[in-house]
């Protein structure tokens, strides 16, 4: 039988693949690579374009169009066997990226199409490639002895092993526990959407009553709404000790083989050894190589003055809700008690909940808007299409149209089910690029982990969710809109990483603008739109606790950054101790003892994001100043719209993220967007704004 991961395909077969097909495809398209590179290095006499980089770029989107779907599936239809396929293959790809940049002779061609006089008749995308494989050629250890190079491609297949590891840890030990009530009186306080829920997660197990789970949208609602102190105590520390040695099933069971406490140790401590052989002083200047930011101590600056300028608003927002637990029985507030009576004080502020919202954001609605927005924005039309091959019912596939004419496609699964990994993300299907015969158009994964539909009940979002909606597909429009037909520079790649943000978090703004919301929601029984007054109670509470939000992602961002930048391999600190160093300095909500957030924190240490968890506000600084023109023009103002299109979301990773800021902006950015939407402004030493 033929395999079909060898197979040029439109779109992936999923229907048709299985995962004893995918070592032996990886394998196979590895070695055509190989054999390709050794002939092209033989029989080239002048190094040029055509002869090096189209061909080179034309081999690696077949093994690129093989593996996207792999990775995908094993993301959201893990299974035993697709997780060992996936295992061996990324060992075998990690291993092949290794031998391609340190391959002295490529790197010369490279060098030599550099120097030549073709380069200046390229086009910048292109020259931009050459020049972004240069460099990384030398962060992949080109110019290393056999000795170093050999050490180094040892340390990248182990960190690539760590990764895969510590993803699957999470994963196993967030499913691992669960708790079974024969009532819902256990459950008081929790509202009729997660009720229903969690009796649909009880009946999916074949049992009686009701089931909650470590699942976000499960979590979520017990800690927000359960009254019960003690269960909320229970599930919290459940959360927060996943993939420790404190972690437990819900009958006290110990699930201590999923710790990644060693993974993290060992993850560090080779980071720190890649870095040093390169000639980096820490993993963190090894990162910013190839970012916006010039230096660390210019992001730890960063860091530290948004936080100075964020804390004193937390230490407001914390007092309020302790006062405001204290007046409601609760003087001794902790971490499982934060999110409950946030939500009530909400409720008492602003007399608006999440729940309160939910109906008008039915995600059929929120869906249908979204697509309106962009309509009006960029000019471009989303249709879905009802026929095509997929690999779990929940899925949807739609093509995106701009005057006419096709211009991409992405897949849409949106709810959270058994062994699907958590979160929400973007992810490359296919990229654009030029091909023999024309044009092969981008195809984007999006992906969420929204509360499923419950009988007849449609999948009703929080206002959170559809923010976190429109926020990944903002990173969709980035990869789905480019007009880059070089695909190491189009759509999200060869973007700088603390700038991949920007069109995402710049999507997030219409989740709020009074003359969007009527098209995102509309009651899923009525079709009404979210009425005035309740829009005006919830932008009224758009701000609420946003010091503490603001301060908890600098918290995180400094605690990734300060665990690179300040590795001592003769005496290093545990992950552990780096965080409680960060809490004590900035944290307003002091976490027990127990809270093993680092064990669990898939973002550094099994995503994209090492020493670059500081992109989120730094490319918030570019996207709310960004949005600021909008403000000042007119948020639908369809030419303003055409030059973020034109000027960002079509440009890819073609030109620098601070060029591209400036033509649509017409300065640099600073960070007043972001302070102003975040309700954020300078406070003076008797807590008073200035």
């Amino acid at each position: 039988m033929t395999n079909p991961l060898l197979a040029h395909h439109t779109l992936p077969p999923f229907s048709s693949i299985a995962a004893e097909q995918v070592t032996p495809a990886i394998s196979e398209l590895i070695e055509q690579g190989r054999a390709q590179l050794a002939q092209l290095l033989t029989d080239l006499p002048s190094p040029a374009w055509d002869t090096l980089v189209a061909p080179l770029e034309e081999q690696g989107d077949k093994l690129d169009q093989a593996w996207a779907p792999v990775s995908h599936l094993n993301s959201v239809v893990n299974s035993e066997e697709l997780r060992k396929a996936y295992t061996e293959s990324i060992a075998l790809l990690t291993d092949y990226s290794t031998e391609f940049s340190q391959n002295e002779a490529l790197y010369k061609a490279y060098q030599q199409l550099a120097d030549s006089e073709e380069f200046a008749q390229l086009t910048q995308a292109q020259q931009q490639t050459i020049n972004n494989a240069l460099r990384d050629f030398r962060l992949g250890g080109v110019a290393l002895n056999a000795a170093d190079k050999k050490r180094f491609g040892d340390i990248q297949k182990r960190l690539s092993e760590l990764s895969t590891q510590f993803s699957n840890n999470v994963l196993d030990a967030t499913q691992a526990w669960f708790k079974h009530f024969e009532s819902a009186d256990a459950l008081a306080g929790l509202p009729e959407s997660a009720l229903a829920q969690a009796a649909q997660a009880a009946a999916q197990k074949e049992l009686p009553g009701y089931v909650i789970t470590l699942d976000f949208p499960s979590y979520y609602a017990v800690i927000m709404y359960a009254d019960n102190r003690a269960l909320r105590e229970e599930i919290y520390t459940a959360y927060v000790t996943r993939a420790s040695a404190l972690s437990k099933k819900s009958d006290g069971t110990p699930i201590t083989e999923f710790d990644n406490t060693a993974l993290i140790a060992e993850t560090l401590a080779l980071r720190h050894e890649l870095a040093q052989l390169l000639g980096f002083a820490n993993y963190a200047e090894r990162s910013l190589a190839s970012k916006m930011a010039e230096s660390p101590a210019q992001v730890l600056e960063f860091l530290t003055e948004l936080a100075q300028k964020s804390k004193p608003y937390a230490e407001r927002d914390y007092a309020e809700l302790c006062e405001f637990a204290a007046r409601n029985g609760c003087a001794d507030v902790q971490s499982w008690d934060t999110t409950y009576f946030s939500e009530k004080l909400r409720v008492e502020k602003y007399s608006v909940s999440q729940e309160e919202l939910r109906p008008y954001f039915p995600a059929e609605k929120v869906i249908a808007g979204m697509f309106e927005v962009v309509r009006r924005l960029f000019g471009v039309e989303v249709k879905q299409i009802a026929e095509f091959d997929t690999y779990h019912p929940d899925v949807r596939f739609y093509h995106i149209f701009k005057n006419g004419e096709q211009v991409a496609s992405f897949y849409l699964d949106l709810f959270a089910r058994d062994k699907k990994k958590g979160g929400a993300w973007m992810a490359d299907c296919r990229v654009r690029r030029k091909t023999a015969t024309g044009v092969q158009l981008p195809v984007a994964f999006l992906t969420c982990n929204f509360t499923p539909p419950v009988g007849t009940t449609p999948s009703l979002l929080t206002h959170d969710e559809v923010t976190t909606l429109f926020h990944e597909f903002g990173h969709g429009l980035h990869h789905m809109l480019t007009q880059i037909d070089v695909a190491a520079v189009s759509g999200i790649n060869g973007v700088a990483w603390d700038a991949v943000e920007l069109p995402s978090q710049f999507m997030e703004n219409w989740c709020w603008e009074p003359e969007a919301i009527p098209l995102i929601s509309g009651h899923y029984q009525t079709g009404e739109p979210l009425p005035q007054l309740l829009l005006d109670k919830m932008l009224a509470a758009k701000n609420f606790q946003s010091g503490l939000q603001m301060i908890r992602q600098i918290e995180f961002s400094l605690f990734d950054f300060r665990l690179h930048a300040e590795y001592n391999p003769t005496a290093p600190q545990s992950a552990q101790d780096v965080l409680n160093q960060v809490r004590a300095q900035f944290a307003v909500i002091k976490p027990p003892a127990f809270n093993r957030f680092e064990n669990s924190f898939s973002h550094i240490f099994a995503g994209g994001y090492a020493a670059g968890y500081y992109s989120y506000k730094w490319a918030e600084v570019l996207s709310a100043d960004a949005y600021s023109r909008f403000e000042e023009e007119g948020i639908f103002n369809a030419q303003t719209g055409e030059s973020f299109l034109q000027e960002i979301l079509q440009q890819g990773g073609s030109r620098a993220p601070m060029d591209l800021f400036k033509n649509f902006r017409g300065r640099e950015p600073n960070i007043d967007a972001l302070l102003r939407h975040s309700g954020i402004t300078l406070i003076d030493v008797h807590g008073e704004a200035i």
